[in-house]
């Protein structure tokens, strides 16, 4: 039986109870019997023998029953694996939760983008406890990269990775693009429809883009911290630049770029017939590498169960030999 503990409960967290519930049957075929015996995040606990149904509509009802904190639960409770889905920040907060579980032996699956200001000593202490960290679900949503740059391209050398790490600026551009419209005027718009944050900074400035950015470089086997990046955001983008350049075959999009020379997260001209001229709120990457030429993914870079779905790939990688 595969004990599993969630820390973080908002979206993501209600997202993945949700699709274990709804795909149990397929997940124990796949990898076995499994049980989340805890759950935990700032509004208080819940623990034992709990049905996920129940966790669900509590916390929907403001909280969840029990009086513990998160990092208790970490410390105390007895479990195989720890799906870390809380609040990024780039700090300790969520990494704490994170050591604790791989400190006792424990996996962690996590979609937590703080993992980038600590991931090669997460993946050494991982290492030291005969433990896994898993982290696809940080960049990219649903598109499957870093499994992609860890294993299917382990033996290539990646020159460089460059692409649309950010649908909340992309779909900003692309209504810039196609109707013309001045910046202010769609991220307004973007608000009211829910793909732009109330403080939408993190996006527009470049930020979760850069973020991203520092999780792939040192997936690749770069150092690299968050201040390493050059990094501009597209608040300055004019619906005249797009004017100029569709005139010569372009359109702009906010371009993140990692090579060994250089970390970049800026708004770039990019052929109109490209792949990564991609529209919307979809992400897109193009990866170089010395003997598997370009590989290009794309797919939805959020969303409650896009980031689910991809935590329980995860959750199947770490557990798939199990029932083979």
């Amino acid at each position: 039986m595969i004990k599993i503990a969630i820390i973080g409960f908002g979206t993501v967290g209600q997202g993945v109870a949700e699709l274990l519930i709804k795909k149990k049957n397929e997940i124990e075929k796949k990898i076995g019997e499994f049980k989340v015996i805890a759950i935990a995040d700032l509004t208080g606990a819940i623990l034992g023998d709990f049905k996920l149904e129940d966790a669900i509509e509590s916390r929907r009802r403001g909280k969840l029953p029990e009086n513990r904190e998160a990092i208790d639960v970490a410390e105390k409770e007895d479990y195989d694996v720890m799906i870390e889905v809380t609040t990024t920040k780039l700090d300790e907060s969520g990494i704490m939760y994170m050591k604790t579980a791989l400190r006792k032996g424990a996996s962690v699956i996590t979609s937590n983008k703080s993992i980038a200001v600590a991931l090669t000593d997460l993946l050494k202490l991982a290492e030291k406890k005969s433990a896994k960290l898993l982290y696809e679900a940080t960049v990219g949503g649903a598109m499957p990269v870093i499994r992609l740059l860890n294993s299917y391209l382990a033996l290539c050398e990646i020159r460089s990775v460059k692409g649309i790490l950010n649908g909340t600026c992309n779909y900003i551009l692309t209504r810039m693009e196609e109707e013309g419209l001045p910046y202010h005027q769609v991220l307004s718009e973007a608000q009211e429809m829910g793909i732009a944050e109330a403080n939408p900074s993190a996006d527009v400035e470049g930020i979760d883009a850069a973020i991203k950015l520092v999780i792939l470089a040192n997936t690749m086997g770069i150092t690299a911290k968050f201040e390493d990046v050059e990094r501009e955001g597209i608040t300055k983008i004019t619906p005249q630049a797009f004017k100029v350049a569709m005139q010569k075959g372009y359109t702009i999009r906010l371009i993140a770029e990692v090579s060994k020379k250089y970390l970049r997260v800026s708004p770039r001209l990019v052929r109109i017939n490209s792949p990564l001229a991609i529209k919307g709120t979809l992400n897109a990457l193009m990866i170089n590498t010395d003997t598997a030429g370009e590989i290009f993914v794309a797919g939805r870079g959020a969303g409650k169960f896009e980031t689910a779905s991809v935590i329980l790939s995860d959750l199947y990688e770490l557990f798939r030999t199990r029932n083979s």
